[in-house]
């Protein structure tokens, strides 16, 4: 009974390391449509979002069938809560790469992004994926000092969204306000990703320390570019 219980509880993880590559793939194959008007791509990723959130609902049912049959204490207490809240974090980031991909299609067949804002919403989009790709890889090695990591890389959303209002406040901006609304959309769609990447490795290291991660000091250094990375897109 035993080895079924934790193996139920390491399918729950198995769960949770799926989603997280499924969203990560998602907002990746969402910021090509969005930037290459690509209109079969982003029903793909529209239409990929189901399987998210078909996960979701297996994660929480497989979750909540284990908190009332075997009332786990302590630290298996902690797995079983605190992957529910992952599992919520995970979701809504597919929504998310959902969201940038309707946006490609409601644009269809223009391009909504204007070219000279081409580069930083790919690298917006590459790093919204290598955050999730690493939220996975904290979900699998419960390694906190890569977790506390994380918020220390997402820094580098917060320059380049920062680097999008800059165009957009800019006396220069020819693009009108229709697009001025999407950029303002997509800038807010990418750094909730980010965020959503962030609270799941929070939540790990909260699930390996029983602490919070704003109470533990990181001994690492960020991993983020010069401080100017975004500023020339």
């Amino acid at each position: 009974m035993r080895d079924a219980y934790h193996e139920e509880l390491d399918s729950i993880g198995d769960g949770l390391v799926e989603m997280a590559r499924l969203v990560g793939s998602a907002i990746g194959r969402a910021t090509t449509a969005i930037l290459d008007s690509d209109l079969k791509l982003a029903e793909s990723v529209i239409e990929a979002d189901k399987k998210v959130d078909e996960l979701q609902h297996d994660l929480e049912a497989r979750a909540i069938a284990l908190l009332a049959r075997q009332q786990p204490v302590a630290t298996d207490l902690r797995i079983v809560v605190t992957s529910l809240r992952m599992s919520a974090d995970l979701e809504r980031s597919g929504d998310l790469a959902q969201h940038v991909a309707k946006l490609a299609r409601l644009r269809f067949p223009e391009r909504a992004i204007p070219h000279d804002l081409h580069s930083t919403i790919l690298e917006m989009g590459q790093l919204a994926q290598r955050l999730m790709a690493k939220a996975a890889e904290v979900i699998i090695t419960k390694d906190v000092d890569l977790a506390l990591q994380l918020e220390n890389d997402d820094d580098e959303m917060d320059l380049l969204h920062r680097t999008l209002f800059q165009h957009l406040m800019d006396d220069r901006w020819k693009h009108g306000i229709e697009t001025a609304v999407d950029v303002t959309l997509l800038g807010r769609y990418y750094e909730r990703f980010a965020d959503h990447a962030v609270a799941v490795a929070k939540r790990v290291v909260f699930l390996v320390t029983g602490e919070h991660a704003a109470d533990l000091q990181p001994d690492i250094q960020p991993e983020i570019g010069a401080a100017g990375a975004g500023e020339g897109a």
